[in-house]
Parts: C-alpha cells; sequence; structure tokens
C-alpha cells in the first residue's frame, strides 16, 4: 500500500510540470477517461500548490518563488500568477464536491491579491459559497486588498459569501450546514471586532444576515458584541442598544448570562432581560424537575422503563435543586436592586422637575423656608415669598405664644 502511495505521488510530481499548456492537455485527457471528479480536483490541487506555494503557506517550495528572484521584475510575476489562478479557476470540474473548500479560499486570497478577472472571482466566490459549511476561520480570515475598503479583514467578501450561502437552495443547504455557518461567522466577527475601523453597520449587517434559528445559542455573538465593545469606546449609548437588539437573551448560556450581568459596557435593559431570561430558565427547569421526581407510576411493577432512585441520586437531585432556588433567590435580589435604582433615578427626575416648575430658585432657599417655619417670627426678617392675606393670618396665628412659654419668658 506504502509502494501505490509512492508510486502515486510520484506521478503527481512528474504530471506537475510548469508548463500549464501542456498540464490542461494532460488534464483534459484524464478526464476523458471518466476518472472520479475528486480525483481530478485532487491533481489540481496537487499542482496549485506545488507550483504557487502561497497556497500551501510553505515558502521553502519551488514554484513561482522562483520566478520573483529571476531578472523578471514583480510585475511580470504577478502577472504569472494571475495567468496561472485564472487557468486553473477555468479547469475546475463543474461538480460542487470535487474541490476542498480550504482550498478554494486560498485561491481566492490569492486572486484578490493579483487582481484577477472579475468573472473568475465571482465563479470563484460562487464555488466556496456552495461548501461555506466546510471552510476554516484561519482560511475565511482574508485581508483586504481593496484601496476603498478602510478594514483590515475583507469583511465585504465574506458578507457576499453568506448572502450567496444563503440564497441556495433548501436541497443543498442543510440545517446543520446553517447552524456551522453561523459558528463561523460568529467567530469571524469575533476576530474582525478587534479592528478600530469596522463600522456599526458593517457589523450589524453581517451579524443580522443569517436569519434568528440558524444560532442554536447566542454565546458567540455576545462575545462579537463585547469584543466589539470593548475596541470601540466611543460608541453611543443608541449603538449599543442597536447592537444588543441582535441578542436574543433566552439562548445564552448560564456563564454568558453571568458576565453579561455583570458588563458595564451593556446597556442596562440589556442587563436585565439577561436577568429575567436566565431566572425563567431556573424556575422552568426547578418546575420540570419537581414534576419529574413527583409523577411516579401507579403501579411500577406494570411500568418497566420507570425505576426507583438510588439514595445518592435521590440527595444529589436535591442538592442541585437548592443550588438552583439560592441562584434564583439571587437573581431576583439583583433585579429588585436594580429595579429600585432605576426607580430611585426616576424619581430624582421627576422631583427635579416638579421643583423647577414650582419656581423654587436654588436649595439655599429651601433651608431658609424651613428655618421660617421652625423659627416662628424671625421667618418675617427673611422674606420669603408674597405675604398674601392667607399667609398673614397663619403668621398672626403663629406669633401667638402659649401659656406656658409666657411664664417662662415672664
Amino acid at each position: 500500500m506504502n509502494k501505490l502511495a509512492v508510486a502515486g505521488e510520484c506521478w503527481f510530481d512528474d504530471a506537475c510540470i510548469l508548463d500549464m499548456d501542456y498540464f490542461v492537455k494532460t488534464l483534459a485527457g484524464i478526464k476523458a477517461k471518466g476518472v472520479r471528479p475528486d480525483l481530478i480536483g485532487s491533481i489540481i490541487a496537487h499542482y496549485a500548490s506545488k507550483w504557487l506555494p502561497d497556497l500551501t503557506g510553505d515558502i521553502t517550495e519551488k514554484g513561482f518563488s522562483e520566478l520573483e528572484n529571476s531578472p523578471d521584475n514583480i510585475t511580470a510575476s504577478w502577472m504569472k500568477k494571475r495567468f496561472f489562478v485564472e487557468t486553473l479557476v477555468g479547469i475546475l470540474p463543474p461538480e460542487r464536491d470535487s474541490v476542498p473548500c480550504n482550498f478554494l479560499l486560498r485561491l481566492l486570497r490569492i486572486a484578490n491579491m493579483v487582481g484577477v478577472e472579475p468573472t473568475y472571482r465571482a465563479e470563484l466566490e460562487k464555488r466556496v459559497s456552495w461548501r461555506l459549511d466546510q471552510a476554516s476561520l484561519n482560511e475565511l480570515m482574508i485581508p483586504s486588498f481593496s484601496h476603498t475598503c478602510s478594514t483590515l479583514l475583507d469583511v465585504e467578501l465574506v458578507m457576499r459569501l453568506v448572502k450567496r450561502f444563503l440564497n441556495l437552495d433548501e436541497a443543498s443547504r442543510s440545517g446543520a450546514a446553517l447552524v456551522k455557518v453561523a459558528k463561523l461567522v460568529d467567530c469571524y466577527l469575533s476576530e474582525a471586532a478587534v479592528d478600530s475601523s469596522l463600522s456599526l453597520s458593517e457589523f450589524i449587517d453581517l451579524a443580522g444576515a443569517l436569519p434568528s434559528h440558524a444560532r442554536s445559542t447566542d454565546d458567540g455573538l455576545y462575545r462579537a458584541i463585547d469584543t466589539y465593545l470593548k475596541a470601540h469606546l466611543g460608541v453611543s449609548k443608541q449603538e449599543r442598544k442597536a447592537l444588543c437588539r441582535l441578542i436574543d437573551s433566552r439562548k445564552l448560556s448560564p456563564e454568558a448570562s453571568y458576565h453579561a450581568a455583570q458588563n458595564e459596557r451593556l446597556p442596562v435593559r440589556a442587563v436585565i432581560q439577561a436577568l429575567f431570561s436566565e431566572q425563567t430558565k431556573l424556575n422552568r427547569f426547578i418546575d420540570w424537575s419537581g414534576s419529574f421526581s413527583g409523577a411516579r407510576s401507579p403501579n411500577p411493577g406494570l411500568d418497566p422503563s420507570v425505576r426507583c432512585l438510588s439514595k445518592r441520586e435521590v440527595t444529589a437531585q436535591q442538592m442541585e435543586i437548592r443550588k438552583l432556588r439560592e441562584d434564583v433567590i439571587r437573581l431576583q435580589s439583583q433585579c429588585t436592586c436594580m429595579q429600585l435604582q432605576i426607580e430611585r433615578l426616576a424619581e430624582k427626575k421627576k422631583g427635579f422637575f416638579r421643583w423647577k416648575k414650582l419656581g423654587v430658585p436654588s436649595i439655599k432657599n429651601l433651608g431658609i423656608a424651613g428655618k421660617m417655619e421652625e423659627g416662628g417670627e424671625a421667618a418675617a426678617e427673611v422674606g420669603y415669598g408674597r405675604n398674601t392675606p392667607v399667609d398673614m393670618k397663619s403668621k398672626l396665628v403663629r406669633g401667638r405664644t402659649p401659656p406656658r412659654w409666657r411664664k417662662s419668658l415672664s
């Protein structure tokens, strides 16, 4: 078996000649013999990695790196790479599963770097979108080679790939593939969010491109939003609210909910929603566990699926339920404290505007008014307010000294 593998590799090395025209003719003869498309794709990938080391990341391989050391200038070398990539795209098998997705992404990165024709770039993007669920994060992080793009990574390219993937028919795009793409996009957003040049609209467009049912959990999206808020300290309150609308607090794990409850970068509403959703999940789990432990068959001998729990299992369940109840009580107390703080802030604002509306000039006048009530006749010297007939009558009534004070004064 090893001899066959070595012989096959030697044949690949012999077939990987530098003359592209001869390779295309050889490959056409192989196709005419009815070879499987995946084998043809592997031949093309091996040939490309042999003469274009950028596809493997190994600069020690020979290929066009030798041409750059030749008397030809760099422009000629780039033109040869461009012709090489365009020829490879033209001879790719039409079947969707013939070429690996990561190889196509590396080829797309080089195509954007050397500036191939838009038709070849669109063909590569279409093939990558067919198998986007099999892409890796490292290969998807393609840098931006455009002078008009300010970001380090080509976010617009990933946006086009995701849209092409979503436009595929249901037969080509399964539910599991959609979940994998959602996880890939969340990881990509976490890496791209570090870039200070990434705008809020680009982040929201890419995060909101996927449907809500694509994410089984929003932990990855929450991590990406938190990273974006760390890298962009100048985000306004309204923009923070727009980012938090992308998160479904019901899909957060307990660890993410606990982190969100203590995250000062999130708006208060998002924190309260995370706390309430976690409290609701805990209450449902407690109710479910209580109903499960309380439900017993009236005749266990007739139900073979029901077994009696051991004492250790019952004790473990009781301890778990006790811990969950303590967590619920703690979350309720936190929610109550936050609601009290919000109500106090609202009352302070209302009180401030109420005194402003009544025309009270300052807090000092309030202290003078208090002294007027306690000082009796001394308040008349301050002269605060207008002397209406009702005020004069009240002053006369307050001015009368009780009998016991008369005796003491005499």
